[in-house]
């Protein structure tokens, strides 16, 4: 698997695999969005056909003033291409990217209070914590815990 910067030509392959994994959708315009405004922070796992088999969509926070704080919108791999590995790289990725481009000094994503795997990977792989939690967060009425992550050089 190849793991790459996401480009336009990318957008909807990475909706394709939204649609396909997760409840929560987004429209081909907030994905352009993503991409037009912070390109160099998103990336794209493609298999050896060039079909994108995951993905992370990821941001600057726009409303923090005193800290800068990246922000991970989704991140997803399709069922036959998990436990490769594959979700921990593109975090990983993206988390340098936020650095590299932006000084990021954390960065935060929510995950579903149901998604053990998710929690696991973020917690026990990567190191984030869960800093808040807030009660129906999603579309379902799903609660969600806020996670973060904090970089070494801020410290």
């Amino acid at each position: 698997m190849d793991i790459r910067q996401a480009t336009i030509d990318d957008l909807l392959g990475m909706q394709n695999a939204n649609l396909l994994n997760l409840p929560e959708n987004y429209t081909f315009k907030y994905y352009l969005y993503h991409a037009l405004t912070w390109p160099e922070l998103s990336f794209v796992a493609v298999d050896p056909r060039g079909r994108i088999v995951g993905y992370i969509l990821a941001k600057m926070d726009e409303d923090s003033t005193d800290e800068v704080i990246g922000h991970v919108t989704s991140i997803s791999v399709l069922r036959p291409y998990r436990r490769l590995g594959l979700a921990n790289k593109l975090m990983k990725q993206s988390q340098e990217a936020m650095v590299a481009h932006y000084k990021a000094s954390k960065i935060t994503l929510h995950v579903r209070k149901s998604n053990r795997a998710a929690i696991s990977l973020y917690r026990d792989t990567l190191g984030f914590e869960v800093f808040t939690m807030e009660k129906g967060y999603y579309a379902d009425n799903e609660d969600a815990y806020g996670m973060r992550y904090i970089f070494p050089q801020a410290s």
